[in-house]
């Protein structure tokens, strides 16, 4: 059985690659899109190799997966860049009265770059992931007091990596004012290789 059925994915691979590979190229922005699309419509296929038809109607199939692939694909892309222009405007009010933009930015990257990677994480969990406490020790495999007394020691070591940069974000007192968040945002965006 197990023969029959890779025999019969080869086969419509050999038939239908080249012309998937082309629609796919065809309609994403890089080549890199194009083989995620590719690889995902053949995943497919093999998981369903029982439902492929034959010779030209596999072609067919395929087409029709691979254009649902693509719709998913889309779908994510602007996904991202719709966080992407909401991050965008964010920092935009955040800095926009600033002359020195480019410099306080870089400044931030520094400062989140500076911390201990556990820190960087944790950060990156509220900031860039939207994760609460709870959500966080779940993930990160920690109590939900863990988390918050981490969190909190993460913050005050962004904060005073912040100031040393000459980068005032944080009121006085104990709690962050909303500027600490969209810095923690800031700071995780620059880091992935964003517009900072």
């Amino acid at each position: 059985m197990d023969d029959e059925r890779l025999a019969r994915f080869e086969a419509v691979y050999e038939l239908a690659y080249g012309r998937i590979t082309a629609y796919a190229v065809r309609r994403c922005d890089s080549p890199q899109d194009a083989a995620d699309v590719v690889a995902e419509t053949f995943t497919i296929a093999w998981r369903r190799v029982a439902e492929l038809p034959e010779g030209e109607e596999a072609v067919l199939w395929l087409y029709g997966v691979a254009r649902k692939v693509l719709a998913n694909h889309f779908r994510g892309d602007n996904r991202r860049r719709a966080r992407t222009a909401e991050l965008d405007a964010e920092l935009a009010d955040l800095y926009g009265h600033s002359p020195d933009t480019e410099v306080e930015l870089d400044a931030i990257r520094r400062a989140f770059m500076s911390l201990p990677d556990d820190d960087r994480e944790l950060l990156s969990l509220v900031a860039w992931e939207g994760l609460e406490r709870e959500e966080i020790a779940k993930v990160l495999g920690l109590s939900r007091n863990a988390v918050r007394i981490r969190l909190y020691r993460a913050r005050r070591r962004l904060s005073r990596a912040l100031a040393a940069g000459g980068v005032h974000v944080a009121a006085p007192g104990r709690r962050p004012a909303p500027a600490m968040a969209s810095a923690e945002g800031a700071a995780v965006e620059g880091s992935q290789g964003g517009a900072l």
